[in-house]
């Protein structure tokens, strides 16, 4: 019977065909779990701050992962973990709800809404129109703009960085035992993972917990329990109110965000994974975006922010991972994961932003592919990376970065390298600032 199933893998998954077996995809799909098993205690704490229920955020989490990396691995046959992305969670939580005061409702209406646009551009020639009209250097930017936003995020909710009045931010106090908790987090897991060490992430946040604990600053709740209930967070986006010509900007900085970092790290992976044939062509691509795309639709669906593709990915890859059945194996672990809700519970604010800070600078390292040079290029980018932590905003450091590099090209004669799209684009966020 075992070798029954064995065989049907071999068949489904095409095993042979990638040169790979299933205790390798097996392996590979728990190293990139491990790797990137942080989301489930991060993204809800990062939602409860809107006012959702930590559970079942919990639980949204952990379900809207697991159906995008089954239809991942069922669908498109690639070695991919997805799960609702760590920029857009700030962004959500952190702009769309705290800053520009919209219901967490009306936050999940608007992923739903770009997750709809996004898979119709999946489904269509549109994404490589869009996806080719983009300058390479915004879409570094961009990259690298979420990452800076993420880290101000995690240093202000360590209380390393804290508000001032005379020079809007400054330090926080390191005798307080939050601030050097979640430094010490940090350092530590940029210590454990310049060491290769496996999971260094989860064994980092799992290390500042104990000690949180054993200080008296974290509660001992429990490992493992029945799942709290989706009843707060099922079907509760709010369409209607999305639709709100304010939410305009919002919904397409989920769409660009989601779009360029899906592309980026699918075939970053692809290349790992040895995805491509002679010719270049990438093997599954097309299926590999419908379904991340796909993905953000139905993680709103259950309460989740915009799901997407993770790097993380690579490191599965790395150790053999080759088709979809890493994927299942790793949506496999994250419905697993459900049942230790008391364990997410109990992971404090600083280890997560330990985390946080630590993701934030893996992601600016896309800055080192803009070109320097080119000092159009230079001048938008910076804008663009700049402007979206110093406004709390990754949609307004698109639309300025985005509007600094057309005003640029037209005003010193290159506007014909400016694509149309780029035009229109730049036309709807001129009309965004001087009208709303």
């Amino acid at each position: 019977m075992k070798q029954n199933k064995t065989g049907f893998l071999q068949r489904f998954f095409r095993l042979d065909k990638h040169n790979t077996s299933v205790k390798q995809e097996l392996v590979a799909g728990i190293t990139t779990f491990v790797t990137m098993a942080y989301v489930i205690f991060v993204t809800p704490n990062m939602m409860a701050s809107t006012g959702m229920d930590h559970g079942a955020s919990f639980v949204a989490t952990c379900v809207g992962a697991a159906i995008a990396c089954f239809l991942m691995g069922l669908y498109a046959n690639w070695p991919v973990g997805l799960a609702p992305g760590m920029g857009l969670n700030a962004f959500f939580a952190y702009t769309v709800v705290g800053e520009m005061g919209y219901d967490w409702q009306v936050a999940l209406g608007a992923v739903f809404l770009s997750g709809i646009l996004f898979t119709i551009l999946s489904f269509s020639r549109i994404r490589a129109w869009l996806l080719g009209a983009i300058p390479l250097s915004l879409r570094f930017a961009m990259g690298a703009g979420v990452g800076l936003f993420l880290g101000l995020i995690g240093l202000k909710t360590a209380g390393i960085v804290v508000p001032n009045e005379a020079t809007l931010v400054s330090l926080g106090s390191f005798r307080e035992p939050e601030p050097l908790l979640a430094a010490v987090c940090f350092l530590l897991i940029a210590v454990l993972s310049l060491k290769n060490v496996f999971g260094a992430i989860l064994l980092s946040m799992a290390l500042v917990t104990a000690i949180g604990w054993g200080m008296g600053l974290v509660e001992y709740q429990g490992i493992v329990s029945a799942p709290p209930s989706l009843a707060p967070t099922w079907l509760a986006m709010d369409i209607a109110g999305a639709l709100d010509v304010g939410m305009v900007s919002v919904i397409l900085a989920f769409l660009f965000v989601n779009l360029f970092d899906t592309a980026g790290t699918l075939m970053g992976v692809a290349h790992r994974a040895n995805l491509i044939d002679k010719e270049g062509n990438i093997e599954n691509l097309p299926k590999a975006l419908k379904a991340d795309s796909s993905s953000s639709v139905i993680g709103s669906l259950f309460g989740c922010p915009p799901v997407t593709s993770y790097l993380e990915s690579a490191a599965g890859v790395a150790v053999g991972g080759r088709t979809g059945l890493t994927a299942v194996v790793v949506g496999g672990l994250f419905v697993l994961a459900i049942f230790f809700t008391p364990l997410a519970a109990m992971i404090p604010g600083y280890a997560s932003a330990g985390a946080l800070i630590y993701v934030a600078m893996l992601m600016m390292g896309t800055l080192a592919h803009i070109d320097w040079k080119d000092q159009i290029d230079t001048i938008a980018a910076i804008v663009t990376v700049v402007m979206m932590p110093l406004t709390f905003s990754i949609a307004n450091g698109i639309a300025l970065g985005f509007v600094t590099y057309t005003v640029l090209k037209v005003f010193t004669g290159k506007y014909e390298e400016v694509s149309t799209s780029l035009y229109v684009l730049s036309v709807i966020f001129i009309l965004k600032f001087a009208f709303l």
